[in-house]
């Protein structure tokens, strides 16, 4: 009786825990399927899709690990699920927007300089295989720690930190090259 009153409860609660999961996590949940897709109107997509998996999967959760860890979770085994799906390699996207919008003219020199060192660093982790792309976006743009990074992605610290390193040894190389 009780299970089944805390299933009525968390059913009448679902759209609020939703609107608060994207109201908070919304906008790091784009960013996160747009690293591993790398264009903006399927990302928007997929993020949809997976809020819609959120929604019907509230009722598994079970706390034993962040709300956030349980999204990105399924955040990234739907992006994966995507990335080998039949629509993925048999369908090319169009209409992509421009990822980077220039600047005005009499922008500062500084403030261009540093514009083009970040795109050409976004450009370089997009070069990047999905499992290094990951970890650096997890843990630089999500600041998760390692052991965070480990639990969403499913493989040990150590992987992750063998993953970190080897990121950054072909990221210097692609910037320096």
């Amino acid at each position: 009786m009780e299970n089944m009153l805390v299933e009525v409860i968390s059913a009448e609660d679902k759209e609020h825990i939703l609107n608060e999961a994207m109201n908070e996590h919304g906008q790091d949940l784009l960013q996160l399927v747009y690293s591993y897709v790398n264009h903006t109107s399927v990302a928007e997509d997929l993020t949809q899709d997976i809020f819609v998996k959120c929604y019907n999967a509230l009722h598994t959760y079970n706390g034993k690990s962040k709300f956030k860890t349980w999204l990105w979770r399924i955040a990234i085994n739907h992006c994966k699920d995507f990335l080998k799906s039949w629509y993925n390699n048999r369908v090319i996207p169009t209409e992509e927007e421009p990822s980077f919008h220039r600047t005005e003219v009499d922008v500062v020199e500084h403030e261009v300089i540093q514009k083009e060192d970040d795109e050409n660093l976004i450009h370089a982790i997009m070069q990047l295989e999905i499992k290094y792309r990951e970890v650096i976006y997890l843990f630089y743009y999500q600041e998760l720690s390692i052991k965070e990074i480990a639990l969403v992605t499913e493989v040990s610290d150590n992987t992750v930190k063998t993953r970190m390193r080897r990121a950054k040894e072909l990221l210097k190389i692609c910037l320096e090259g």
